[in-house]
């Protein structure tokens, strides 16, 4: 986590995820998980971070946070929390004109950023990062 005074907070996590190509056959990919408390209602998922063609995927932090516990989302982006070879882990399916993927991910350590991300930002508090409140209330005074 950087803490920058001036700045946002950015809360990041590399980790391998893996590309389900069928129940038995899959291949790592290295990702990065990112929150920044400057948008804070988001998370960024980069695929393929040592490569020359990174690709990034914005979604929803609380449906990533319901989609350990539940299925959750529709559309482009669905997660739920199944099981590989006795391990938990959190299913990401992503869908795009480019082609659809599933990831798998290790539920622990996105459980584990996760909870720093709630920890840095608390869920209902992330209108105040953003300003949104003073803002509403000196339109409003006017």
């Amino acid at each position: 986590m950087h803490i920058n005074p001036t700045g946002p907070t950015v809360v990041e996590r590399e980790l391998e995820l893996r590309l389900v190509l069928s129940p038995e056959h899959g291949i790592p990919v290295p990702a990065r998980l990112v929150y920044h408390t400057d948008d804070p209602y988001a998370v960024h998922i980069t695929f393929h971070i040592d490569s020359g063609h990174p690709v990034h995927w914005t979604f929803a932090r609380d449906l990533l946070v319901e989609g350990v516990f539940r299925p959750s989302g529709h559309g482009d982006v669905r997660v739920w929390p199944s099981k590989a070879e006795g391990r938990s882990v959190v299913l990401i399916a992503l869908s795009s004109p480019d082609g659809d993927a599933l990831l798998e991910a290790p539920t622990p350590q996105v459980s584990a950023w996760l909870e720093r991300t709630l920890r840095t930002v608390p869920p209902g508090t992330e209108g105040a990062q953003l300003g949104i409140d003073d803002g509403l209330a000196e339109l409003l005074a006017r």
